[in-house]
């Protein structure tokens, strides 16, 4: 082939990689030609989420090629790997305080009744108010966190359930302590969005850090009925809220101290690791993210999906003490059923990654999904209070995985530049499950009674199965 004067002749090397294909120029030449041959997300005008298979990072100058300027991040090392424990760890202990409060409320409920002199369906109220600060703060996360940063919402969020919990210790008049709840769901959101999002936006053992963070989740909601089960036979029941307003104060500071009210992006460098937002999601305003985050179908099936999942879990691990009571001849002691059931849980996000791996994460969520309703058959069917427990614990075991496997795959699935922001209102929107589902299981219980519990689950449980279903199987390719 001849060359002109005017050519420039550039002589490609071709590198495999597990990921795709490289065509690396010898040192004489001035373009660097990256193609991957997993397909990219672009965007078309109207700001929709689409699939295309481009050849990325080329610039043209003239007839010249160049590469696009590169942000240096500094490699891994001892300091930086420590810091991302520390980091870790710290989200961790605000969904410990999560599971802690979702594991109080189940003991506490008789209790609740006698002294409030309230039924079912009043004392479900607590459930509405959390339902309405959980949603609340979902659906200002977004915007909440873009102008104030990752760092300053989870200390908002944190703050927000120091003052629930400030409110409920005293046991005041029921209007007020239903509306310490509606703060404290508002706190809670805005850190279970915050925090599933850091985690999900992690590059390594992405999955395996997901299935821990929420187990530390259970072992919260594992420990705080053991301790709210002795409160519940004491005169002064409320003060089960001075421990968990230590913990949020405990919680508070460590966010303060580990994220210094920074971006997410910031304490990412922090640790190494480059922004995980794509460039195609650079300068997008808010009332554009909204509306591309609220056009992908998947992100609402999958927010429907965390709703009903979060409202099985805390409906089963709060209303299962009552039930015993009622139907099976529990004692005071029946609020250790609601530990096993959250123990279960704690263990099923653990030591059930293998499964995941083996059986595919997706085939798992149904095959879980449909063992525990046959578990809950039993509970329901079968009048023993020993073999209802040791069910009760099983069910925790199976549905432990689903969650962290669900915001696994939202990150194969959902447009990298809105991944943040759609985990968020998942998360955030999900957990607004742990208080509408309870409310409605007491609405049902006022009509019909407590018997109505086994029968909501397991139909619950079918819906789960089928959004799933709908749910898309095509993964988004990593770049």
């Amino acid at each position: 082939m001849d060359h002109t004067a005017n050519a420039v002749d550039i002589e490609l090397s071709t590198i495999h990689t597990g990921h795709g294909v490289q065509l690396v120029p010898d040192a004489s030449d001035t373009a660097v030609l990256t193609s991957k041959a997993s397909a990219s997300a672009d965007r078309d005008k109207d700001g929709a989420y689409i699939e295309s298979n481009p050849v990325e990072g080329l610039q043209y100058s003239g007839s010249r090629a160049t590469s696009p300027p590169q942000v240096a991040f500094p490699a891994s090392t001892p300091s930086s790997r420590r810091k991302a424990r520390i980091q870790f760890a710290t989200v961790c202990w605000a969904l410990f305080l999560a599971g802690w409060n979702d594991g109080s409320t189940g003991p506490l409920l008789p209790r609740m009744q006698s002294v409030y002199h309230v039924g079912f369906a009043i004392v479900s109220l607590i459930f509405v108010f959390n339902c309405v600060g959980f949603v609340t703060g979902a659906a200002a996360n977004v915007w909440l966190t873009d102008r104030l940063g990752f760092g300053t919402v989870m200390v908002i969020g944190s703050l927000s359930q120091v003052i629930g919990y400030a409110l409920e210790a005293p046991a005041p008049p029921f209007p007020v302590f239903v509306l310490g709840y509606a703060i404290n769901g508002f706190g809670l959101s805005l850190q279970n969005a915050g925090a599933n999002s850091f985690v999900a936006s992690l590059k390594e053992n992405t999955s395996t850090k997901l299935g821990i963070l929420h187990a530390v989740y259970g072992t919260g909601a594992l420990a705080s009925p053991l301790v709210a089960t002795q409160f519940s036979q004491m005169s002064h029941w409320s003060f089960h809220y001075l421990v968990s307003l230590s913990i949020a104060l405990s919680n508070t500071a460590s966010l303060i101290a580990v994220f210094r009210f920074r971006t997410q992006d910031a304490c990412l460098e922090e640790i190494g690791q480059a922004s995980s937002q794509d460039g195609a999601g650079e300068g997008t305003n808010n009332a554009n993210k909204y509306q591309q985050m609220f056009r992908l179908r998947t992100v609402h099936l999958m927010a429907f999906f965390i709703l009903i999942y979060v409202g099985v879990e805390v409906t089963l691990g709060g209303w299962i003490v009552t039930y015993v009571i009622q139907l099976r001849g529990g004692g005071p002691s029946s609020g250790y059923i609601s530990s096993g059931f959250f123990g279960g849980l704690t263990l099923g996000r653990v030591g059930l990654l293998w499964v995941n791996q083996k059986v595919g994460e997706r085939r798992a969520i149904f095959m879980y999904a449909i063992l525990a309703i046959a578990l809950e058959l039993i509970i329901w069917l079968v009048p023993s209070l020993i073999g209802g427990g040791i069910a009760v614990s099983f069910v925790g075991v199976l549905l432990g995985p689903i969650y962290p496997i669900v915001m696994n795959q939202a990150r194969g699935v959902l447009p990298p530049w809105l991944l943040n922001g759609c985990i968020g209102w998942i998360a955030g929107f999900g957990q607004a499950g742990s208080a509408f589902l309870p409310f409605l299981t007491g609405a049902l219980a006022a009509k019909v009674g407590i018997k109505s519990l086994q029968p909501l689950l397991v139909s619950m449980m079918g819906f789960m199965i089928m959004l799933w279903a709908l749910v898309p199987n095509n993964q988004r390719r990593e770049d």
